[in-house]
């Protein structure tokens, strides 16, 4: 699902998308924490995160199906890199890579751009 180093067969390439909002970080899941939901495998660092997820996966999801909002802000589907990340406004959004991760985060609107073209 992403160019990361983690396995593709994970959610976000395995790592815990509850982190990004309660640590503040990027973190690799782990298997005995793992949860199916929405057709792929997501892992979590510890049961509380799971629980978590459980509860609320779309609070947890990143926008655009785990693709680089960069790049959905141009009507792209790019794999996103879950280790070029940011949570805006309660939604995690994943980047490509840290050059295009730095440029998302410079321009104005990319936000606004890729939830109207994501929507077509």
């Amino acid at each position: 699902m992403t160019n990361s180093p983690s396995s593709a067969a994970h959610a976000i390439g395995g790592y815990d998308a509850v982190a990004y909002f309660e640590d503040g970080r990027a973190v690799e899941g782990r298997a005995e924490h793992a949860v199916e939901h929405a057709g792929g495998t997501w892992l979590f660092v510890s049961e509380g995160h799971a629980a978590a997820f459980r509860a609320a996966p779309q609070k947890y999801m990143p926008a655009y199906h785990g693709h680089c909002a960069f790049g959905a802000s141009f009507g792209q589907k790019e794999p996103g890199d879950p280790r070029h990340w940011a949570v805006r406004n309660g939604r995690l959004f994943l980047n490509s890579n840290r050059i295009v991760h730095q440029l998302w985060k410079l321009l104005p609107g990319r936000i606004a751009a890729a939830d109207k073209k994501w929507g077509k």
